[in-house]
């Protein structure tokens, strides 16, 4: 399962992300990484980007970047 299959107001644990070293990079200062709880807070109107929280930070997510974490309910 990826993270942009998973419901509005649920919550998952990472299991990997497979991205490139750049977009890894991001991900790993923003805490979205192996073992992290994310939840998934809402979905744009048009359903291209979703808003996710790890711990207290909140950031958006394209859902192409999202379809590269994997997670686990």
């Amino acid at each position: 399962m990826t993270l942009n299959t998973l419901p509005e107001g649920k919550s998952a644990i990472i299991t990997a992300v497979n991205a490139d070293k750049e977009l890894r990079n991001r991900f790993n200062s923003f805490g979205v990484v192996k073992g992290a709880t994310v939840y998934a807070e809402r979905y744009t109107l048009a359903k291209q980007t979703m808003e996710i929280r790890i711990n207290k930070t909140h950031m958006a997510l394209r859902l192409s970047e999202a379809s590269k974490v994997q997670i686990s309910k």
